[in-house]
């Protein structure tokens, strides 16, 4: 057996991945209690450690040591592992599967490419697509730690752009990273469509800027300014954004509907508050405000320059 076919059994073919099937009693965190529950910690946790920096009256930065790095290297490679198993396992769900995609409303057949964006009616959540999905629910719980390292290198009050709007800049945060965990829950809870698309464009997004920020988290010298990466980055991911949610509408009015239209519509609207928060990282000057980013970056300053090991400082609250 070749390398290729290991590697397409162990992320297509095993029978954890082809049996899978989201379930309340057996699949962990598939409750509304856990959703909820779990968001309020993280919020409750965030907003003490914030707290708690501003009553110690610190000024500097506290040393995480590794622990970004590390992170960033668990992110990219979990994100890298979720891009490939989504993408195999979609070919192998339009080869093995696509002659049964007859629409009930229409009693047409579905093209294969349509299911990318359109789920048929009645679609359930099981099997190698929404295994993925569910571990690319799961890695949403991982980078909510990123926020924790962010509020730890916090340094004074004042915003990443320096007009004293760090309590705005906290709440940007905080809601870039806990969105994400709600809307790739209801990915799973109402077999929503389009989410194959979006877990690809997501975490495509994320191998890249987490790659970037443990290359230069451990001291490796960066000859590219990233910042025009991953504005060009940024731009495609919206723009898919866009015209997927665009392709969800044509599908669904004109083919006889999609699966988990009403989920499609909240998260929706969820992107829409991301996409503002994109749109307003130009303040009035043109300048950059890194705060309003709907994926992970880096710094400014990280960008100008290599970092030497361990070089954790940074001077704004910042980030997704």
């Amino acid at each position: 057996m070749g390398g290729g076919m290991v590697v397409a059994y162990w992320l297509t073919e095993h029978p954890a991945i082809v049996g899978f099937r989201w379930s309340h009693s057996q699949s962990w965190g598939s409750t509304w209690y856990f959703l909820v529950s779990s968001i309020a910690a993280y919020l409750s946790a965030a907003l003490a450690l914030h707290l708690l920096l501003r009553i110690a009256g610190r000024r500097r930065p506290l040393p995480l040591g590794p622990l970004p790095a590390v992170h960033s290297l668990s992110m990219a490679l979990v994100s890298a592992v979720i891009f490939l198993g989504t993408l195999l396992s979609s070919a192998a769900e339009i080869r093995d599967t696509h002659w049964f995609w007859l629409n009930r409303r229409t009693s047409q057949l579905t093209h294969p490419l349509q299911w990318l964006l359109c789920f048929p009616p009645g679609t359930r959540p099981s099997g190698r697509v929404f295994f993925w999905s569910y571990a690319f629910y799961l890695s949403r719980f991982l980078h909510l730690l990123r926020s924790f390292f962010l509020i730890a290198r916090h340094r004074g009050d004042d915003g990443d752009d320096g007009s004293g709007g760090g309590s705005l800049s906290l709440a940007r945060l905080l809601s870039n990273y806990s969105i994400p965990v709600c809307t790739s829950f209801l990915f799973l809870e109402f077999s929503q469509s389009v989410q194959v698309m979006t877990i690809l464009s997501t975490t495509l997004s994320s191998l890249v800027v987490y790659g970037y920020r443990f290359w230069l988290g451990v001291g490796l010298p960066w000859g590219v300014p990233f910042p025009a990466v991953l504005a060009s980055c940024q731009a495609m991911f919206v723009a898919c954004t866009l015209a997927c949610d665009f392709g969800v509408l044509l599908l669904h009015f004109c083919k006889g509907g999609c699966n988990g239209i009403g989920a499609w519509v909240f998260n929706s609207l969820l992107n829409a508050a991301l996409l503002l928060l994109f749109l307003l990282k130009y303040n009035v000057k043109g300048r950059p405000c890194w705060s309003c980013v709907p994926f992970p970056k880096d710094d400014r300053s990280a960008s100008r320059r290599p970092l030497a090991a361990g070089d954790n400082s940074t001077t704004v609250l910042k980030d997704h």
